[in-house]
C-alpha cells in the first residue's frame, strides 16, 4: 500500500480530516467508526505492513477474547480488520514514523514524516500501541549475519521450525509458548534461559518441565556465549552455565524471545501530558491534553485503564466521535445503527434492509 489518492502530483500535503498515528488493531478499527461518521483518514505506520504488534509479534497465536470469535489467530483478525475497513478508502503510509505534528494558526494541524511525506490534517488519533519498538537481539558475535534466516526474534510461519534442531532463548510466555508448540515438531528442541525462574504462566512451566523429565526437549540453565558457524551456515550454539561450564547445541535456527524495547519515540516530544510513559486521555472522547489530538489502545492511560484489545476497540469508537465534535462542532451527534440506518448502509456498501 503507498500513499493515498489524495495526494497533490506536486507532492504537497495530504488534506484529511484526520491522520491515525498506528495501524495495529485499534487504530484499524478507528478508520471503521470514523468511516461510519463519515469521516475519511490517513494511516501511518512505522512498520511495513498493518498488523501492530499483533502481526510483529505473534501472528500465528490465538486470542480468545475478541467479541463473538471464540477464538482467532492475529494474523486473521488484522485480515478481517482490512475487509471491514476496505469501504471506506483510507490512504495508508507504510513504513514510515510520524517525528513532527504542529499545530496551525487555523487550529489544523502539520504532520510529517521521517520518509517526507506531509499531512494537513482537522485532527489526530495517536494508536501507537507501545510506541515504536525494536526486539532486543542476541548480543553475540556475528549474530547479526544471521537474522532473518537463522536467527529470528518472532515467528511469522510456525511451519519454518518444523523438522528443524530448534534453540529458543527466553524465559517469558512467548518463549514458553513457542517451546510447547514446537515440542514434537521440531526434529530437536532446546530451551535456554539465564535462571531456573521464569517469567511465563506457571503452567506453562511445568509442562515445559514435564517434557523436559521426559526427554522430549533440553532445559538449559544458562547464556547463549557464542555460535558454531560451519562455511555460511549457522550450525549450532554454545551456552555459558551458571557454574562457568559450557554445553554445545547443534541448531539450525535460533528463536530469541528476549521482549520489546518500547519506547514512546517522537510521541514523548509533541508536548502532550503523560504519566508513566502513557498519554494521559479523558474517558468522554479519548482527547489527550491537547484538543483535536486523541490516543486510544495501549499508549494511553486513565483511571480504570485495561490494556485490552477490545478495550481499544471502544475507545475508538468514543474517540471517533470525539474527531467528529472537533471537525465539525456545529454538526449535531446522534447515534445511528448500522442494522437500519440507510446512511451507515451507503457508506458501508450494503443493501438497504428488506
Amino acid at each position: 500500500m503507498g500513499s493515498s489518492d489524495n495526494e497533490s502530483a506536486a507532492g504537497g500535503a495530504i488534506r484529511t480530516e484526520c491522520v491515525i498515528v498506528g495501524a495495529g488493531p485499534v487504530g484499524l478499527f478507528a478508520v471503521f467508526e470514523l468511516g461510519l461518521l463519515g469521516i475519511r483518514c490517513e494511516i501511518v505506520d512505522s512498520l511495513a505492513h498493518p498488523g501492530g504488534q499483533c502481526t510483529e509479534l505473534y501472528p500465528d497465536k490465538p486470542i480468545y477474547d475478541i467479541p463473538a470469535l471464540p477464538v482467532c489467530g492475529a494474523q486473521e483478525l488484522i485480515d478481517r480488520l482490512m475487509q471491514q475497513i476496505r469501504p471506506f478508502s483510507a490512504g495508508f503510509h507504510l513504513g514510515q514514523e510520524v517525528v513532527e505534528i504542529a499545530r496551525r494558526a487555523d487550529g489544523r494541524f502539520d504532520v510529517a514524516t521521517a520518509a517526507g511525506a506531509r499531512f494537513d490534517a482537522a485532527s489526530i488519533i495517536i494508536a501507537g500501541g507501545l510506541g515504536s519498538f525494536q526486539p532486543r537481539r542476541l548480543l553475540v558475535p556475528e549474530a547479526e549475519r544471521f537474522e532473518g534466516h537463522q536467527i529470528h526474534y518472532r515467528v511469522r510461519r510456525a511451519e519454518e521450525f518444523h523438522g528443524k534442531n530448534v534453540v529458543v532463548a527466553g524465559g517469558g510466555d512467548s518463549a514458553l509458548d513457542w517451546v510447547l508448540e514446537f515440542c514434537g515438531k521440531a526434529r530437536s528442541l532446546a530451551l535456554v534461559h539465564r535462571r531456573e525462574e521464569f517469567r511465563a504462566q506457571p503452567a506453562s512451566v511445568a509442562r515445559m518441565r514435564q517434557l523436559a523429565a521426559e526427554g522430549r526437549l533440553r532445559h538449559l540453565v544458562g547464556t547463549i556465549q557464542s555460535l558454531a558457524i560451519k562455511g555460511e551456515r549457522l550450525a549450532g550454539v554454545r551456552v555459558l552455565m551458571p557454574d562457568k561450564s559450557t554445553a554445545d547445541l547443534p541448531c539450525e535456527l535460533v528463536l530469541a524471545c528476549f521482549g520489546l524495547h518500547p519506547k514512546l519515540g517522537p510521541i514523548a516530544s509533541w508536548g502532550l501530558a503523560l504519566e508513566k510513559k502513557a498519554l494521559k486521555v479523558d474517558t468522554e472522547r479519548f482527547q489527550t491534553s491537547e484538543p483535536g489530538i486523541f490516543a486510544i489502545g495501549d499508549v494511553n492511560t486513565y483511571p480504570g485503564k485495561k490494556k485490552l484489545i477490545l478495550s481499544g476497540f471502544h475507545e475508538a469508537a468514543l474517540a471517533a466521535f470525539g474527531v467528529q465534535h472537533h471537525v465539525y462542532p456545529e454538526k449535531r451527534q446522534y447515534l445511528q445503527y448500522t442494522t437500519t440506518s440507510p446512511i451507515m448502509r451507503e457508506r458501508l456498501g450494503v443493501a438497504p434492509p428488506e
